[in-house]
């Protein structure tokens, strides 16, 4: 059965997240679905790699589709762009081996947050970044971003009602960009995230950043294994997934050339 790899970007406002819901809340996978199931001859298979939640944005998101069609990628996205709503799009739609599972093959992904540092209101930012009114300093940001790199137990960032068999995470790279009272972007590689565990690692990280903990604080955090001694869950609005890395994506490998473990203090 022909298995192509979806590439999609959309606006997570008016989405219930990415997996399909039994209440027939609206979901990304279920409007991929209903229009793969217009193209599709028979039964369709589809798998993401990874459950982004309600309110969370994409530009990269891959889904893995399995069914019977003679339409060659470029016609299937051209297909599937045609019956989607406007805030979802299929960017690419490439060909795979059958075995290819967009969740399971997954190396790496890559979220971005948005704050906003501003004192006033930005109604233009407001859908795409949590306002933060208290002066953030990058630089204690990035000292709270070391303490995360490598491997950890991230059960203190893990969000309530997931089953997972280990709360071992590697963190790769985590790069802070932007300025005190402006736009502040916090970036966060690795090869793979818990339930909403990065809007958690931001919530702690803007502790740090405002100055009420010091950076060694997540070392703490950490050790602790308990949700309840880190900061706040950061709002949905803010987190976009990047890309999602697979073993032949040369092209997404690289956007991080960096090693393991390298922190960037990107301008």
């Amino acid at each position: 059965m022909p298995t192509f790899k979806l590439t999609l970007e959309y606006d997570g406002r008016e989405f219930a997240g990415w997996q399909d819901q039994l209440e027939r809340e609206r979901t990304v996978q279920g409007e991929l679905l209903r229009a793969l199931r217009e193209i599709a001859s028979g039964p369709v298979r589809l798998m993401g790699a990874g459950r982004t939640d309600a309110g969370v944005h994409a530009e990269g998101q891959v889904a893995s589709a399995a069914f019977e069609t003679r339409l060659d990628g470029e016609t299937l996205r051209r297909a599937l762009n045609a019956k989607l709503p406007l805030d979802i799009a299929v960017l690419a739609a490439d060909l795979r081996h059958d075995a290819f599972d967009a969740r399971r093959d997954a190396l790496a992904k890559r979220y971005r947050y948005a704050l906003w540092n501003g004192v006033l209101p930005s109604p233009l930012r407001a859908p795409r970044a949590w306002q933060v009114r208290e002066p953030l300093e990058p630089a204690l940001l990035r000292a709270g971003a070391e303490r995360l790199l490598g491997s950890h137990d991230f059960a203190s960032f893990r969000g309530a009602g997931s089953a997972v068999k280990t709360n071992l995470r590697t963190l790769h790279r985590i790069d802070v960009t932007g300025e005190a009272g402006g736009e502040i972007q916090l970036a966060f590689e690795g090869d793979g995230f818990l339930r909403h565990m990065v809007r958690n690692l931001v919530g702690s990280l803007v502790e740090v950043g405002a100055g009420r903990r010091a950076p060694g604080w997540l070392d703490e955090v950490l050790e602790a294994r308990d949700r309840a001694v880190a900061g706040r869950t950061a709002p949905a609005c803010g987190l976009v997934l990047e890309w999602v890395r697979y073993p032949d994506d040369a092209e997404v490998a690289g956007k991080s050339a960096q090693p393991a473990g390298i922190f960037v203090d990107a301008p």
